[in-house]
């Protein structure tokens, strides 16, 4: 099933503010909360699906990816679906709502805090055949795990509250507030006992295999965010992400300009003054192409949909063919003077067409 438009879900117009956006969420948020909603599996899919969409739309870098390649192009950015559960939610969002979600619906708060594990950055070098095609990569990475044998006991301090709750006496009467436990750092239990490989947080590192669905159509410093497969938070906190950039590595033929695709083509003067049927090099492929007789070089010849594809899925560029006419650097004596008694020939003479395209006005069309 494939997901609703960010700005559908918020019920928000593309061009609606920050503070637009953070207002519809807020507003959608408290409708679904699944305290307001028990056991309605609809009501809390909505409250994730909003979630979601504000992750991205409330994050100005994810925001401007997402109008530029749509869902195709977060690979994984977003941090909605089915793995998405409410500790992630709350703990992400809970800054917009300070104590809304407790006083509301059902007060007290929600509990020990869930820490996030850190994030890992990788680069993975990726042909511009393997980018026309999408690929999956399997990569090697060291990351912190929860490690086996690793026992938790409750906090005394907070008894695993992960607050600490104070009462004050003011000429107003008493106040009572709440702060993280400074023992436990607000996670409401520690390490009780660890393997010697283990740091004091119960976590060691380890190698992993991590398999990546990249999509078709990626540029080069472009990055996918795969939610959950960095390292391991404390206490069996929230996995930080793997943040993966793309290096696209140079091709000895092709040049490329978003979704469309450069070559330089070198025709003989024989083919250029009579015309012939040549074979264009394609990605995976080859094209036969008829060249005119007469063709001037520097002549860009433009072949439809034989570029990249798009990462949001509208479509593939075009294969821009620069032809240049190669001139012979070595002539036999009968060929210098075959060429010879042609250097008078009217046909042999320069004469340009005004109306034809220069230098500038070519390289400006390759580009629009």
């Amino acid at each position: 099933m494939s997901k609703r438009d960010y700005y559908e879900v918020l019920g928000v117009e593309r061009g609606a503010s920050e503070a637009d956006i953070k207002k519809a969420y807020r507003k959608l948020a408290i409708k679904f909360h699944p305290d307001k909603n028990p056991d309605d599996s609809g009501a809390e899919a909505r409250f994730k699906e909003a979630a979601e969409a504000y992750e991205v739309l409330g994050d100005q870098q994810k925001r401007a990816k997402y109008d530029r390649f749509g869902h195709a192009g977060m690979g994984g950015a977003a941090g909605g679906g089915p793995g998405m559960n409410m500790d992630d939610i709350f703990s992400q969002f809970g800054d917009i709502f300070g104590g809304a979600f407790g006083d509301a619906f059902g007060g007290g708060g929600r509990g020990p805090r869930r820490t996030k594990g850190s994030n890992l950055r990788i680069k993975v070098q990726l042909t511009l055949e393997e980018i026309a095609e999408g690929v999956t990569k399997k990569v090697k990475v060291f990351r912190l795990v929860q490690a086996e044998g690793v026992e938790y006991d409750t906090c005394g301090t907070c008894k695993g509250t992960g607050q600490v709750r104070r009462v004050t006496n003011t000429i107003l009467g008493q106040m009572q507030t709440a702060s993280t436990c400074p023992s436990c750092g607000g996670l409401g239990r520690g390490v009780k006992s660890k393997p010697k490989d283990a740091d004091e947080h119960g976590l060691r590192r380890e190698e992993s295999i991590v398999e990546i669905e990249i999509p078709a159509g990626v540029e080069d410093s472009m990055q996918l965010n795969l939610r959950g497969k960095g390292n391991a938070a404390p206490a069996g906190g929230i996995p930080g992400d793997l943040l993966v950039q793309i290096r696209e590595l140079d091709h000895e033929q092709f040049t490329r300009n978003g979704r469309n695709l450069h070559l330089d083509y070198h025709l003989s003067f024989v083919d250029a003054a009579l015309g012939a049927q040549v074979e264009i090099p394609l990605l995976g492929g080859k094209a036969k192409v008829r060249i005119e007789a007469g063709t001037q070089a520097g002549r860009i010849v433009r072949l439809k949909g034989k570029g990249m594809p798009s990462v949001d899925s509208y479509g593939r560029g075009d294969l821009l063919v620069n032809l240049n006419v190669w001139t012979p650097q070595e002539l036999t004596a009968e060929e210098r003077a075959t060429l010879e008694s042609w250097r008078e020939a009217p046909n042999f003479q320069p004469s340009p067409d005004p109306r034809e395209k220069g230098f500038f006005d070519r390289v400006r069309d390759m580009f629009s």
